[in-house]
């Protein structure tokens, strides 16, 4: 590639998307088949989103963008076959028609064909947000009222100890009231002197009002910290696992747990394996113990893929209570609600190790493997006095 000039990789670059455009035609069609297949459960994306390790959000948008092109938009996906439209805009184009009737989305579909080919994703999400509102007029406002009922709010996390909030499908005049009122108040901040830029400004005004707070302290809340006595003593700078979120530097977790309210428990682990073994324990019943150990040792939901924070999970007998399973900590796991909801569908199967390993076992045969995470890493066995 280094002998390339730059009309050379430009032109190279665009023969590979338009290969990648029929490729991911080809991906769509599998996808959909595997879903008429199976009858259109719901499980289909969670068995998605493990063989093809995306996150649950992204493997259900691909597997209705396959069935959509499939059936209701077969031009769009004519012109991912000739390179023409890539597979992310094909998935602006079934998201955008996705309220529409089988025929509706057809009239669409027939409108779009000269449009979009070689369009960005924006200009093809507005042409066929056009498209769908002129196939069905009367049917536009009652699918922008059950938009607005969906809105809700949504979290993010990145790296670095930083996460994104964002209210997702909230009333458009709501929305842009309460953004010029943050930019408002972040320009006025800003002409008295505050030395934040306006971006740094407008953030912190969003958290504190959504805190109920007034740009001060910010209130108490509750998140769960990793880190060794080693860590937390400044002795090393082991990175920091906070549950739900992922790894911290090591600063940044002695910063959060040294707060004015945090609360510490001793965890003690097994020292070759890292895995947690027990629980400093002096105000707890027998029962919620067992259950905080469980949340301690999972850290986050089992199913491979998903990071819902264990304490905000449920606790799962791997052995049904029904079929003489126990609670005790080698017969529980901790799911999020969806994925407790998923190990009951037909065709999976989950078992439990007593080491607290998870295998579980999709439709189709395929086995996944959870562990559940180590404290810190495996510590080579001390040599002999």
């Amino acid at each position: 590639m280094s002998s390339l000039d730059d009309k050379d990789s430009l032109r190279v670059a665009q023969e590979v998307g338009v290969a990648l455009a029929r490729l991911e035609a080809v991906r769509y069609r599998a996808l959909a088949r595997l879903s008429e297949l199976r009858g259109g459960v719901r499980s289909v994306v969670q068995e998605v989103a493990l063989e093809l390790s995306f996150v649950d959000a992204f493997a259900g948008s691909l597997v209705a963008t396959g069935v959509a092109l499939t059936s209701r938009l077969p031009r769009t996906l004519s012109l991912m076959d000739r390179g023409k439209v890539s597979g992310f805009n094909a998935q602006k184009v079934a998201e955008a028609t996705a309220w529409l009737s089988d025929e509706d989305s057809l009239t669409a579909d027939a409108a779009l064909e000269k449009r979009i080919p070689d369009k960005d994703s924006t200009q093809v999400r507005k042409a066929a947000s056009y498209a769908a509102t002129k196939a069905d007029q009367s049917g536009a406002d009652r699918h922008a009222a059950e938009r607005r009922k969906g809105r809700r709010l949504s979290v993010a996390h990145g790296e670095a100890g930083v996460a994104s909030i964002e209210v997702v499908d909230g009333p458009v005049e709501k929305v842009t009231a309460a953004y010029q009122r943050i930019n408002q108040e972040a320009r006025t901040l800003r002409n008295q002197g505050d030395t934040r830029t306006l971006d740094q400004l407008r953030a912190d005004i969003a958290l504190d009002l959504l805190l109920g707070g007034k740009g001060v302290a910010s209130e108490r809340t509750e998140v769960f910290l990793y880190m060794d006595l080693n860590t937390y003593l400044g002795l090393n700078h082991d990175p920091v696992k906070m549950a739900g979120h992922g790894y911290l530097p090591a600063e940044l977790g002695r910063h959060i747990a040294t707060g004015p309210n945090t609360v510490l428990r001793r965890i003690i682990t097994d020292p070759l394996s890292g895995q947690v073994k027990d629980l400093g324990r002096t105000r707890y019943r027998p029962d919620a113990a067992t259950a905080e150990f469980v949340r301690v040792r999972d850290r986050e939901c089992r199913r491979p893929g998903c990071d819902r924070a264990a304490h905000a999970c449920e606790l799962d007998h791997s052995v049904p209570w029904q079929f003489q399973g126990e609670t005790n900590v080698a017969d529980l796991v901790t799911y999020c609600r969806r994925d407790h909801r998923l190990k009951d569908e037909p065709g999976w199967i989950h078992h439990l190790e007593p080491d607290g390993t998870l295998k579980i076992t999709t439709p189709t045969g395929r086995v996944h493997v959870s562990e559940p995470p180590p404290l810190h890493d495996p510590r080579p066995e001390p040599p002999p006095l």
